[in-house]
């Protein structure tokens, strides 16, 4: 398969996983777009491997979690406007919104994680391979984003009412 077929086939995926991992579907993007640049030259190497998508996706974690894109990223976060969701009774989009917000604001680790293990169903040892690290780091990251997500959850009730 040459690069331009695969890219072809698989780039909504990459783009559905890049989103998922950063939080924002600008940053994403422009995630996707950098590694199919730094990709293209090498795919003759990446294409030999059993799974180039496992590939793609960790250069596509490591391209989130350099420190020049936590940067960007979080300058975005801070400029970017999000449009309130409709009070329609549309209850269950109010919430999702509430949720993305709340998750965009995770560390990028915490928040690659969270992607990783619930929109990706990854196991905590494949997530580890991905980040580079061990398991143990993978659970207290996850631990620490949940309790984050809980504590705004415990006091939505509370800003609901302001």
């Amino acid at each position: 398969m040459t690069f331009e077929e695969y890219v072809a086939s698989r780039l909504p995926a990459l783009l559905r996983q890049a989103t998922a991992l950063a939080g924002d579907p600008h940053v994403a993007e422009d995630v996707v777009q950098d590694v199919l640049i730094k990709a293209q030259p090498r795919w003759g190497r990446i294409r030999e491997y059993d799974m180039p998508d496992s590939y793609l996706r960790k250069m596509i974690v490591n391209e989130l979690l350099s420190a020049r894109r936590r940067v960007a990223a979080a300058l975005r976060r801070e400029r970017a406007q999000y449009a309130a969701p409709d009070r329609d009774g549309a209850d269950q989009v109010v919430r999702r919104e509430a949720l993305l917000q709340v998750i965009r604001t995770l560390p990028a680790r915490q928040r690659i994680v969270i992607a990783l293990r619930y929109f990706e169903d990854m196991a905590d040892g494949d997530i580890a391979a991905v980040l580079g690290c061990t398991e143990g780091t993978v659970r207290s990251q996850a631990s620490r984003a949940l309790a984050k997500l809980r504590e705004v959850a415990a006091l939505q009730p509370v800003l609901e009412e302001e």
